[in-house]
C-alpha cells in the first residue's frame, strides 16, 4: 500500500465513524456523546441503553453495509461493462428481489416476517441473476458484456410486469407494505440481518480485492487485459457474480436504493483515479458513510415520520451526480 493510498483510506475511515457517531446520536431523542458510550459499555439509564444497543447501532451497521455493498457492486459493474452509467441494478438484481418480496408480503399475508420477505427478496435477487448469467452464456463461448445488458433489462422488465400483477390482486394493506418496501428502509434492521449481510461482503469484498489488478486491465479492454495476461473470461465470471451477490444481498436488507453505487464510484474516481486497489475500498468507506447520512436524515428530517431511504439517497443523489458530470466536462 503507498502513502497515498493509506492518507486517502485513513481519511475516508474517519469520515465514516464520524457519520456511524451521528447515526447513533442523532433520532427522536438526541443523545451526548457521554450518554452513547456509557450504554454501550453496559451502563447507565437502561432505556437509553436499549434504544442504543438494539435500535441505533444495527441500524447504523446496516447501513455501513448495505451503502459499502452498493459502492462496490457498482465500481465493480463500472469497470467490467467498461460503462460510466452501469450501477449494481444493471443486471435486473432489483426487479427479482422487488418480486420476490412483494410476492412474499402480498400472498403470504399475516404470516409474512420481516425475514422471510427478506429471505424472498434475495431469492428472487438471485433467480434474476442466474437467468440473465443463464441468457448471456447461452449465446457464445464468452461472456459477452452487451448481451449480458440486454438480458437484464429483459429480466428486470419481466420482474416489473410481475410485481404490477401481483399488486394488482393485493388488499390495501399488502399494497401499503410492499411499495413501503420498494421505496427503500432500513427500520426494521437486526442483529441477526447485519451479521447475515457482513457475512456476504466480507469475503466477496475480499476476492474483489484480489481482483483489483484484472478489473484494472479490463477497464481498459478486453483485448488489452488479455494481452497483459489476464485470464479474461474467469476473472468476468467471478467479478459478476460478486457484484451481483452484494447488490443482492443489499437488496434484501433494505429494500431499492438507487445512486449509491453510481455517484459514489464516479466520486472516487474522479478524486483519486480508477486503480481499483484503491477504488473498491475507499468506494467501500464512502458509500457506506453516505447511507449512515442519508439514513440519519431520513428519520430525523420530519420526524417522528420517517422518510422512504430510497427517496432521500436519490433527492440528494441526483443534484450530487449534476455536479460530478459538470466536474468532468472538459
Amino acid at each position: 500500500m503507498t502513502r497515498r493510498t493509506g492518507v486517502v483510506l485513513a481519511s475516508l475511515t474517519l469520515l465514516l465513524v464520524a457519520a456511524f457517531a451521528l447515526s447513533i446520536r442523532v433520532g427522536s431523542v438526541t443523545l451526548d456523546l457521554r450518554a452513547v458510550l456509557t450504554a454501550l459499555a453496559g451502563r447507565g439509564d437502561a432505556a437509553t441503553g436499549s434504544i442504543i444497543r438494539e435500535l441505533r447501532l444495527p441500524r447504523a451497521v446496516a447501513a455501513a453495509l448495505v451503502g459499502a455493498a452498493l459502492a462496490v457492486s457498482g465500481a465493480t459493474f463500472q469497470a467490467l461493462l467498461r460503462n460510466a452509467l452501469a450501477e449494481p441494478y444493471v443486471l435486473g438484481v432489483s426487479g427479482g428481489a422487488a418480486l420476490g418480496a412483494v410476492a412474499a408480503i402480498v400472498l403470504g399475508g399475516l404470516t409474512a416476517s420481516p425475514t422471510s420477505i427478506s429471505a424472498a427478496a434475495f431469492l428472487g435477487a438471485a433467480a434474476s441473476i442466474a437467468l440473465v448469467l443463464r441468457v448471456a452464456a447461452g449465446v457464445g463461448p464468452t461472456l459477452d458484456t452487451r448481451v449480458l445488458l440486454l438480458a437484464g433489462v429483459v429480466v428486470g422488465a419481466f420482474a416489473n410486469a410481475g410485481i404490477f400483477l401481483i399488486l394488482s390482486i393485493a388488499d390495501v394493506a399488502a399494497f401499503r407494505s410492499a411499495t413501503g418496501w420498494m421505496m427503500g428502509s432500513l427500520s426494521g434492521s437486526t442483529w441477526t440481518g447485519a451479521a447475515t449481510l457482513a457475512a456476504y461482503l466480507v469475503p466477496t469484498l475480499v476476492l474483489l480485492l484480489a481482483l483489483a489488478r484484472p478489473l484494472n486491465a479490463l477497464a481498459i479492454g478486453e483485448d488489452t487485459a488479455a494481452y497483459l495476461g489476464v485470464s479474461v473470461e474467469r476473472t468476468k465470471w467471478l467479478a459478476f457474480g460478486a457484484a451481483s451477490l452484494l447488490a443482492a444481498a443489499a437488496v434484501a436488507a433494505a429494500g431499492i436504493i438507487g445512486f449509491v453505487g453510481l455517484i459514489v464510484p464516479h466520486a472516487v474516481r474522479l478524486a483519486w483515479g480508477s486503480d481499483h486497489r484503491l477504488l473498491l475500498p475507499a468506494s467501500a468507506l464512502l458509500g457506506a458513510t453516505f447511507v449512515l447520512v442519508t439514513d440519519t436524515a431520513a428519520r430525523t428530517v420530519v420526524a417522528p415520520t420517517e422518510l422512504p431511504l430510497g427517496a432521500v439517497t436519490a433527492i440528494v443523489g441526483v443534484p450530487l451526480f449534476v455536479a460530478l458530470l459538470r466536474r468532468r466536462r472538459p
